[in-house]
Formats: C-alpha cells, structure tokens, sequence
C-alpha cells in the first residue's frame, strides 16, 4: 500500500514496471528450478534426493509466493483513486448543501448580491475545477479517439437531461408536493444543464483531440507544461476573447418583462442603451440570454433583489424599498450563455492542475507549479476588482471572479494535497472522500432534496407536518431557541453529516453512481 500511494503522488517513478519485471524474472526462476529438479531425479536417487527435492520445492514456493505479493501490489497501485481529488469534490458538494439550506439564514455565506464574492460563490468555480482536473486523469490515455468522443457526448446529454430534470422547473423539491413545469416559462439553464455540460464538452473534446499532440515527457523548465498542453491554453483564450469583446462592445437596448402576480400581469421597462456596463439591469451578459432563450426562460428570483437600491434589507432578503427600480423584479440567468463560455477557463485552469499531477512526480515539483499559478490568479484578480478595472462578479462570471476563485481552489487543492497525500493526514477527510466517490448521488438526493421531498411525500394531516420538518424544528429549532442557529445545526448534523454516513456505507459496498 505504500507503494502504492508512492506511485499516486509520482515518486516512485516507474516502480511499476519493475514489479512486472521481477515477477517475469521470479517466474523464470521457478521454471528453471523445476527443470533442474528433474534433472536430477532421473540421474540420482535415494535420500540426497529426496532432500534436495524438499529443498527445492520450499525454495519454489517461497518465490512464487514472492510472485504473488508483487503481482497484488501492482494490482493495488494500478487500482488506487487519487484521494485529494476525491475529497475536494466532496468538499465542493458539502458547500453546495450548505449554503443552498443555511444560506438563507445567514446571508454572508449566500451569493453576493452582486459585485463581491462569498462562500457560497466559491461553490461553481470549484465544481468546474475538478471537472477539469479529472478531465485530464481519465483522458490521459485515449486508445481509440471515437470512442473516446461518444463517451463524452452521451455524459453531456446526461448532464443536460438531469439539469433540466432538476433545475428546469419540473422538480420542485424538497418544499412543494408537486412537479411539471409550463414549457412556456421553463429554465434552459442551470448548474448541470449548461455550464459544466458545455465547459466539460468543449474542455473534455480538446484533450481528447490533441492526444497524439502530446509529449509523453515534459521538459524541464517553468513553461514547459503550457507549451505541451498549449491548444487547451488556446481554447482558454479564444472563450476569454469571446467573453470579453461580446461584454465591452455589445449594445444593450432598452428591454421589458412582465411579472405574474395573483392580481394579474404587469409589464415593467428597463431602460439601458449603452455598451461596457457592469451592472445588474443593462449588461451584455443578461442581453444575451434574453435574445437567445427569452426572458420568460431566465431565472426569475436573482440575488441582485438583496441590493441596497432594491431593499433596505440588504444584504438580506426583505420587501422592496419604496421607489426600487424596476430592474429589482426582472429575471436574470446567473447560469447563461455568454457567461459559461467565460468559463470555459475555469475548466481548462483545472485541466492544467491535472496536467501537472501527471507529469510531475515530485511532491514539491507539483506543489511549486500549483502554488505558483494558484497565488498568482489570486492576485490578478484582487488587483482587477479594487482598481475597479473588471470586478469580481459571480452572476456575470467576470475575469476577475475566473482569475480569483481558480487561484482559491488550487491553493485548496493543493492544501488538501499537502495533508491527505503528502502528511498523509487522510482519516479527518474521509467523508468528504466518500461525498466525493457519490458526488452525483448526493448532489440529486441532497443537494437537489429529492430525499427530503421523499419523506415531506408521508405526511400528519397537514403538508407541514412531515418528519423532516419535525426533526428540523424539535431537534435543532427549538432546542436552541434561534432559528438561524436550528437551521444552521441541522444542515451540518442532518444534512452533510448524514450523507456522509450513507456514502460511506456505499462506499463499503462498492455501490456508485456515475454518468
């Protein structure tokens, strides 16, 4: 097992070829020793015989026996996951849950109204990290292209069909005891459905198309990793360019909606007629959207309601200050078009992290490279948001927020990295290990609260009294007498602890559930 973490990290070089050397040889051995012993029954006889028969039989066991042991380390280094990747994938589905149900309740952990950056707008970024670094470790040998390409067109669909299954509007889990959803209102866009369907598409084609480009050895020197990967550094940039001509030259006109109400429809104006605006109402990120799904398809509750100029609230949710703009009640798509091509770069970010865990085998060449890049994004994008050049901006997903939420999750990864593979400290983060190896399965039942909508399916007389929302109220709520406090408690302990439980109970059973 120890070689078989050795091999992971990259410092054992090529131990494995090797063991397959010795075990050759150990084989050799035992033919040879077989042959000899038979030599030697045909020409002598008696005990000395028989002695050396019994000799060369205990020395024929001990090297297969030897034989053995080699082939089933060499089986363990060839079978054993890479455990960081795993537990920051779990981590990314924990802070998913938790600022989803607890963001609620303490908005500093909820999306930032608009320009800034919370946790819970590290949740994104982070998921198209590791997208892209697992990217890299499943494609970095391709034997037959074809198959390789209808591989990832069947999990794009995939992606896109649970996306639109779950963040559509047909699934209203885990509150309302109903489901379907008008197609005349219906959410194209989502987490899954768009933005790591397209960037893991287009991320995922380009490695696979460049494959014979690549060199099985990597020179040395500090650029050589991004001159051997260059053509995914150039689908990076050619979205970048994208992105960033389509949002300072396109003109956003003046736009209306109508918003449905139990008293009937009324139709609201924005007016904009500019180019290069950041803000929430005249943006080119939102005109996009609108001409190309219809702004009776975008999201119809955005966080930029939780602004000072919409609430006085803010950054909370609360009723509509007096004279709020009209803006305040439109949709907007946080997951749109023009702002998944942006990232795109989030994807081929991660897919440089993973390009570095292949090619290096050194712990502190790896984390050199990481750190490095990891940092420097961070900077880039502190340096873009507070001289007011570009800001951080989730809702937009801006350079600035690219540039400093892939900087945080490389020096994440390579935190983690540190401690489970290097210290070798894995035991504290083996549920997010599990989480991890079941991130879809999680992701649907908890993160999306199909499970919860199971059990709020058996109810006492009223919708409202469910086992769920006894457990929420007895055990967390009123015990500690604060609502915030309950709710918080009972995300953490009924929530990310529980499914760290059943995915680890899968985990033992060998039970996985995978696109």
């Amino acid at each position: 097992m120890e070689e078989a973490r050795k091999l992971e990290e990259g410092t054992l070089g090529n131990k494995t070829d090797v063991l397959v050397k010795e075990e050759q040889k150990n084989k050799d051995i035992v033919s040879q020793s077989r042959d000899d012993q038979e030599v030697v029954n045909k020409i002598d006889g008696g005990d000395v015989v028989e002695q050396h028969d019994q000799n060369e039989a205990k020395k024929i066991e001990a090297v297969e026996q030897k034989a053995d042991e080699e082939v089933t380390v060499v089986k363990q280094i060839r079978s054993k996951r890479v455990a960081t990747l795993d537990a920051f994938r779990g981590l990314t589905i924990v802070l998913m849950i938790l600022v989803d149900d607890a963001g609620g309740s303490y908005s500093r952990i909820d999306h930032s109204p608009w320009n800034g950056c919370t946790l819970a707008d590290f949740v994104m970024p982070f998921f198209l990290f590791i997208v892209g670094v697992a990217i890299a470790l499943a494609l970095k040998k391709v034997p037959r292209i074809n198959d390789a390409v209808k591989k990832i067109v069947l999990r794009t669909i995939k992606l896109l069909f649970w996306g639109i299954l779950l963040q559509g509007g047909y699934s209203h889990a885990p509150d309302e005891l109903a489901y379907g959803v008008n197609m005349k209102r219906i959410r194209w866009c989502g987490i899954l459905q768009q933005r790591i369907a397209l960037v893991y598409l287009v991320v995922a084609l380009i490695e696979t198309f460049t494959t014979k480009r690549r060199p099985t050895v990597i020179d040395s020197g500090p650029t050589s990793i991004f001159t051997a990967y260059k053509w995914q550094w150039v689908g990076g940039f050619v979205a970048f360019l994208i992105y960033m001509i389509t949002t300072f030259s396109l003109y956003v006109p003046d736009w209306s909606f109508v918003l449905h109400n139990d008293d009937g429809a009324e139709r609201y104006t924005v007016k904009c007629g500019m180019r290069g605006h950041f803000g929430p109402a005249c943006n080119a990120v939102g005109h996009v959207d609108r001409q190309v799904w219809g702004v009776n398809h975008l999201y119809s509750q955005p966080v930029w309601s939780r602004l000072k100029a919409c609430t006085l609230s803010s950054p909370s949710e609360g009723p509509l200050r007096e004279g709020a703009p009209a803006w305040c009640l439109a949709p907007f798509e946080p997951e749109g078009l023009l702002s998944s091509v942006l990232a795109i770069l989030s994807g081929t970010i991660g897919i440089h992290y993973g390009h570095v865990l292949i090619h290096f085998k050194g712990h502190s060449e790896r984390l050199k490279q990481w750190l490095s890049m990891g940092f420097g994004l961070l900077i880039i994008g502190i340096i873009l948001h507070f001289t007011d050049a570009i800001p951080i901006n989730k809702q937009l997903y801006s350079f600035s927020y690219v540039c400093f939420t892939a900087g945080a999750a490389g020096i994440v990864f390579s935190g983690f990295y540190i401690l489970i593979d290097v210290w070798g400290y894995r035991t504290p983060f083996l549920f997010l290990e599990w989480i991890g190896m079941n991130a879809m399965l999680v992701f649907v039942m908890g993160a999306q609260g199909i499970f919860a909508a199971f059990f709020n399916g058996w109810y006492y007389e009223t919708p409202d009294k469910t086992l769920v929302h006894w457990i929420q109220k007895h055990v967390f709520i009123n015990v500690w007498h604060s609502e915030r406090l309950g709710t918080l408690l009972y995300v953490i302990f009924a929530e990310i602890t529980f499914w760290g439980v059943v995915a680890g109970i899968l985990h033992k059973l060998g039970i996985y559930w995978k696109l």
